[in-house]
């Protein structure tokens, strides 16, 4: 069996945080509709259960994001693998801009907008992100 080291751990922290921010809006947007037909009341209680989980694990998305940039050496790599470590950081910083408008607004269409363009942000950052790995 292989050993785990510093990188392995920094890699894995960095996947699972991104996979409770992406996966808990995937899974929370299948809820929310049973939610507002059934219990509407319940809508507020269960964002904010979310946003208690979610936004923790997206901070340490961005703390091992920065991690795993720290430790590549850019002069290194190629012209390609810098654009797209560049589209990967704007996605990242959209999914949180497109959260925060979802969060905060009180209109149907920055709740709407600010959740699927979160969503579909957030989902490129991993898409691009895994796409690095695999260059790397």
């Amino acid at each position: 069996m292989l050993s785990p080291n510093v990188d392995t751990i920094r890699l894995f922290l960095h996947v699972l945080a991104a996979s409770v921010w992406v996966g808990g809006q995937i899974v929370l947007g299948g809820l929310v509709p049973r939610l507002r037909a059934e219990h509407p009341d319940s809508l507020k209680t269960a964002a904010n259960a979310f946003a208690r989980v979610a936004w923790p694990a997206f901070a340490l998305t961005m703390v091992t994001g920065i991690w795993n940039i720290l430790d590549v050496s850019i002069s290194d790599t190629t012209t390609e693998y810098q654009v797209t470590l560049f589209v990967h950081v704007l996605l990242a910083v959209a999914t949180a801009m497109f959260a925060a408008i979802h969060s905060l607004g009180r209109s149907k269409l920055a709740l709407a907008l600010g959740g699927a363009l979160g969503l579909l942000t957030g989902l490129g950052a991993m898409f691009i992100g895994l796409l690095l790995r695999t260059a790397g």
